[in-house]
C-alpha cells in the first residue's frame, strides 16, 4: 500500500489520547491523510467545518477522532442516556461501516456507549436497546433518527437526551440531499441545541449542500482537499491511483463482453453497477449461472432485511462479485476492490465519480470500467470536462462467445427468469428516459431491437415508449410465452390457480355488456353521470345563448317600453320604434307587454 500522508498523528497541535493512538496503530494508520490533518485540529478547536475531499480520502476518521477527543475532554461525564454526538449517513450500509470504525475506538473507552439506528430493524427494539444500554454516540440514517425524535409512545424522549449534544456530523451530505432527506434533516436540526460543533463532509459541494451549510453551521471553516500532482492541478475528483477505462460496444454485445471479462478476472473482487433494481435481479441471476466458481451476490435499495447481511458478507470475501445499484455508490468502504464495472452509466455525472471511488481508496490502486453504447461515446468528453475525470479506451475483447442463447434458454425453462428479463428491460428504458445528461443519452436514438437482444428477451414488452414502433431487426421467439412455467412448483401452482380463476370469470362474463377493465364499477358509473351532467349543461347553455344582435334589440325594446309606460311616448311612437329595430309591424299585444312590464 502506498500511503498518502500528511504527517504523523503525534504532529497534531493537540495531542491525541494514548488509547486513540493505540487504536489507530491497530487499524494500520500510522499517518494522517490530508483531509484528516486539515480537519481534526479545527474540529477540536470548537470550529464548525465543511469539508470537501475526493472519495476514499479518509473522511470517516476525520470526524470519528475529534468526536472521541471532544467527549473525553468534557468536564461533566455523560450519563447512560445522554447523547454527546450524532453521526447521520444517507444509507444503512454506510451507517454500519461508520459504526464499525467507531467500535474499534470505543472498545478502549467503556464509559462511552454507541448505538446504531437504521432502517430494516424493529424501531421498538431500538428504543428498548437505547434505554437499557444507552447511546452516548448515535450513528443513524435520517429517516430512522427523525422517527425516534417523534416516538413518544414507548417512553423515549430523545429531545431531552440530546440537550447534552456536543457534536453533529453529516456524512456524505450531498447524497443526503440527493436522496430527498432535506425535510428530515431540517426536522432533526430543530430538536438539537444550537451550541454544538457541526461537521459536514462531502465528496462534492453542490448548491444544496451550500444551503445546508448556511442553515446548520455557524461561521464554518471551509476545507477543500485536492490530491497532489495531477489531481491537484486539474481539480480531478477521482483518486489519482485510479485507472479509469471505457469500452464502446453495441447493446447486444455488452453482456458477452462483461461475462468474458469476469471469467478472466475470477480471483479478483468486483462491484458491478446497474441502473435499476430489476436489472440487478435479472443480471445477477444470469451471472450466477454463467460465471462459475465465483461467489456472486446482489444488493439493491428494495431489499429490506437482507441488505445488511449481504453487505457484511461481501466485505469479508477475498474475491467475488457484488451486483448492485447506486445504493453502494457513496462512502462504502469495501476492502480490496480491484474493479468497479459500470454496466449502465449512472443517471448523473457526480454518481459516476462516486461509483469509481469504491476502489483505489486511501492509497490503494484500483481500476474502473464503464460500458458505453456507440451513441454514448461523447459521454467520455463530457466527464473529462464536467467532472475532471479522464478515461482511456479499452478495446473490445476477442473470442467472447455468444451467451445470449443460453440466457434465452433459461427464460424458456423458468418463468421467473423470463419475467425478470421483461421487468429489467422496462425499468432500464424508463431510467434511460430520465437521464440527467439527456443530450447524450437520448431515448429516441436508442436501438430497441439491439437492446432487446442484449436482454435476451423472448418478445418485446408492451410499454408506452414502444407504442407504434416496428422492430424488423428483432425476431421474437416462436413460443407462446403464456405457457412458460415457473421452476418453483409452489409458484407455478399459484399461477395455475390464478389462471383458472381468470378463465372462470371470463366464461361468466361472456354475453354481458363489456365493462372497462381495471376500473371499479363505481368509478365507471360516476364517470357516466358526470358526462351526462356536462352534456345537459352544454345544452342549456346553447339554448340560452343570445346572439349579440338579438341582445341589442331586446335592450332597445326594453328602453322603449319604459318610455311608453312613463307616458313619454305614444303607443304609435312605441310601435314605430319597434318597427325600425327590425321587428316589422308589431303591436304591444304581440310583444306580450303585460309580461315585459313585470320583468321591467
Amino acid at each position: 500500500m502506498e500511503h498518502v500522508t500528511e504527517g504523523s498523528w503525534e504532529s497534531l497541535p493537540t495531542q491525541l489520547h494514548p488509547q486513540v493512538l493505540g487504536a489507530l496503530g491497530q487499524l494500520g494508520f500510522p499517518h494522517m491523510t490530508p483531509v484528516q490533518s486539515a480537519t481534526i485540529p479545527l474540529f477540536m478547536k470548537n470550529k464548525d467545518v465543511a469539508a470537501e475531499a475526493v472519495t476514499g480520502s479518509g473522511k470517516t476518521l476525520a470526524f470519528v477522532i475529534p468526536i472521541l477527543e471532544i467527549l473525553l475532554r468534557r468536564e461533566e461525564k455523560l450519563k447512560k442516556n445522554q447523547v454527546g454526538a450524532i453521526i447521520i449517513t444517507p444509507t444503512r450500509e454506510l451507517a454500519i461501516q461508520v459504526d464499525e470504525v467507531l467500535a474499534h475506538f470505543t472498545k478502549s473507552f467503556p464509559q462511552f456507549s454507541q448505538i446504531l439506528w437504521i432502517g430494516g430493524r424493529n424501531p421498538a427494539e431500538d428504543v428498548s436497546r437505547f434505554k437499557e444500554q444507552g447511546g452516548n454516540i448515535i450513528v443513524a440514517t435520517p429517516g430512522r433518527l427523525e422517527d425516534m425524535f417523534r416516538r413518544k409512545v414507548e417512553g423515549l424522549d430523545l429531545a431531552s437526551c440530546v440537550k447534552s449534544l456536543e457534536v453533529l456530523v453529516l456524512d456524505e451530505a450531498d447524497r443526503l440531499l440527493d436522496m430527498g432527506f432535506e425535510a428530515s434533516i431540517n426536522t432533526i436540526l430543530e430538536f438539537l441545541p444550537k451550541q454544538r460543533r457541526t461537521g459536514l463532509f462531502s465528496a462534492t459541494q453542490t448548491q444544496e449542500v451550500e444551503s445546508l451549510v448556511r442553515a446548520g453551521l455557524r461561521n464554518p471553516v471551509r476545507i477543500s482537499v485536492k490530491e497532489k500532482g495531477v489531481a491537484a492541478s486539474s481539480t480531478q475528483k477521482t483518486p489519482s491511483r485510479l485507472e479509469n477505462y471505457y469500452m464502446v460496444c453495441k447493446a447486444d454485445e455488452k453482456f458477452n463482453q462483461l461475462v468474458h471479462f469476469l471469467r478472466n478476472h475470477k480471483q479478483e473482487k468486483h462491484l458491478i453497477f446497474f441502473s435499476t433494481c430489476a436489472c440487478v435481479e435479472y443480471y445477477g441471476k444470469a451471472l450466477e449461472a454463467l460465471v462459475k466458481s465465483v461467489k456472486i451476490m446482489c444488493i439493491h435499495g428494495k431489499m429490506k432485511h437482507k441488505r445488511n447481511k449481504i453487505f457484511m458478507e461481501f466485505r469479508k470475501l477475498q474475491s467475488g462479485i457484488l451486483v448492485c445499484t447506486d445504493v453502494m455508490a457513496r462512502g462504502i468502504d469495501i476492502p480490496e476492490v480491484n474493479w468497479v464495472l459500470q454496466y449502465d452509466p449512472p443517471s448523473s455525472a457526480s454518481a459516476f465519480v462516486h461509483r469509481c471511488g469504491r476502489t483505489a481508496r486511501i492509497g490503494h490502486g484500483g481500476s474502473a470500467l464503464v460500458f458505453l453504447l456507440p451513441m454514448e461515446e461523447s459521454y467520455v468528453t463530457f466527464l473529462e470536462i464536467n467532472q475532471k475525470c479522464p478515461l482511456q479506451e479499452m478495446k473490445l475483447q476477442k473470442n467472447t462467445g455468444d451467451l445470449l442463447p443460453k440466457l434465452k434458454s433459461m427464460a424458456l425453462a423458468d418463468r421467473a427468469v423470463f419475467e425478470k428479463g421483461m421487468k429489467a428491460f422496462v425499468s432500464y428504458v424508463q431510467a434511460y428516459a430520465k437521464h440527467e445528461c439527456n443530450l447524450i443519452f437520448r431515448l429516441k436514438d436508442l436501438d430497441f431491437a439491439s437492446l432487446a437482444r442484449g436482454f435476451a428477451l423472448l418478445r418485446m414488452p408492451k410499454m408506452p415508449e414502444l407504442r407504434g414502433r416496428q422492430f424488423p431487426d428483432f425476431v421474437p421467439a416462436d413460443v407462446n410465452t403464456d405457457i412458460i412455467p415457473f421452476k418453483d412448483k409452489i409458484r407455478e401452482k399459484q399461477r395455475q390457480k390464478l389462471l383458472e380463476r381468470q378463465r372462470k370469470e371470463k366464461r361468466e362474463n361472456e354475453g354481458r355488456k363489456n365493462i372497462i377493465k381495471n376500473k371499479a364499477w363505481s368509478k365507471q358509473k360516476a364517470k357516466k353521470e358526470k358526462k351526462k351532467r356536462m352534456n345537459e349543461k352544454r345544452k342549456r347553455e346553447e339554448g340560452s345563448d343570445i346572439e349579440d344582435e338579438d341582445m341589442e334589440e331586446l335592450l332597445n325594446d326594453t328602453r322603449l317600453l319604459k318610455k311608453f309606460k312613463k307616458g313619454k311616448i305614444t303607443e304609435e311612437e312605441f310601435e314605430k320604434g319597434l318597427f325600425s329595430s327590425g321587428k316589422g309591424t308589431v303591436t304591444t299585444a304581440d310583444l306580450g307587454i303585460s309580461d315585459l312590464e313585470e320583468d321591467c
